[in-house]
């Protein structure tokens, strides 16, 4: 596995006369869970749409797990989980798998049944029906299942109860510590990701502020 999971260098992305994203240049370690972090219409989801193929950035370059994203399998390697509202509500949970099964080269069944099992979810729960930190859990396994190297989550704890929010934050925590992956949360504020991130990217008005490690932001001040 890489050292570095994420490289940009002078990224950009530009929507008519506007720039969402500018300049951005990040040297992102492998191993670690990366906040995102920035006020609404700051370029948090412009760079992990772009990060995950979803948008082509306007100018820079963009390196994931040591390879450069363009036509290459390097996606492959990688999982994104959207907003949990995504889910398909009217689905039964093995409806999602099998579906997310023939989508995905890297699919392993196995994780996604014992994962689900051992958390109490059964495979013919309707996803609508299920609660809040389940369905964050059922987003997660899908995610797992396909045994990805880096794992980018659209504001994974946003909205959440402070119950809901704090099994989410066990439950990525403990996943990257099961596997070893990259973790990339995205989030408007410090407080939203306490005690989940040891890494913190700070954004504002689609450039990067800061970047590094959340104990040596901490100490400086702006990212407390």
């Amino acid at each position: 596995m890489t050292e570095t999971a994420i490289a940009t260098t002078k990224l950009g992305r530009q929507y008519g006369a506007k720039w969402a994203l500018r300049d951005c240049t990040l040297r992102i370690p492998a191993g670690r869970v990366v906040g995102v972090v920035g006020p609404a219409g700051s370029g948090k989801s412009t760079l992990m749409n772009v990060m995950v193929g979803l948008l082509h950035p306007t100018e820079g370059e963009l390196e994931l797990l040591g390879e450069r994203v363009g036509p290459t399998s390097v996606l492959e390697r990688v999982a994104h989980i959207a907003k949990e509202d995504a889910l398909c509500r009217g689905f039964k949970v093995a409806d999602l798998l099998t579906a997310a099964r023939l989508f995905n080269a890297r699919w392993t069944q196995r994780i996604a049944e014992d994962r689900l099992r051992e958390r109490g979810i059964a495979l013919d729960s309707k996803v609508g029906e299920l609660s809040c930190s389940q369905r964050a859990q059922v987003a997660l396994t899908v995610a797992l299942a396909t045994t990805p190297e880096l794992l980018i989550l659209d504001a994974p704890v946003t909205g959440l109860d402070p119950l809901a929010r704090k099994e989410t934050v066990s439950a990525l925590r403990a996943a990257q510590a099961e596997t070893g992956c990259t973790v990339v949360v995205s989030a408007q504020t410090v407080t939203e990701l306490d005690g989940l991130c040891d890494y913190l990217v700070v954004l504002d008005e689609g450039r990067v502020l800061m970047a590094g490690d959340v104990d040596d932001l901490v100490l400086t001040g702006p990212a407390a």
